[in-house]
């Protein structure tokens, strides 16, 4: 299942893994990111603030989630350069 539910943001990518495959979707969030995790099927399985140290990413230039991604830590690569993002929030 490759196609993407219609509950889930346009821009989310799907992230194809040996188990599960899980949808990702980032937004600006003040000075930080809001990542949403999504299942291969819609549900959304968290959503959390993360936060990067390195303020070269720029969410407006082509990246792609990579492994490892999941709720508490996220890996983007946008021209080359490995991003990860991490959070401190372990709810919802």
């Amino acid at each position: 299942m490759n196609k993407r539910p219609k509950n889930i943001e346009l821009s989310s990518q799907l992230l194809i893994g040996v188990g599960a495959s899980s949808w990702f979707y980032i937004s600006k969030e003040k000075a930080n990111y809001r990542i949403k995790r999504y299942s291969e099927k819609g549900k959304l399985e968290c959503s959390r603030i993360f936060f990067i140290d390195d303020t070269s990413f720029d969410i407006n230039k082509d990246f792609v989630f990579t492994y490892v991604s999941h709720c508490k830590e996220c890996t983007i690569i946008q021209n080359e350069k490995r991003y990860v993002f991490k959070t401190e929030e372990y709810g919802y």
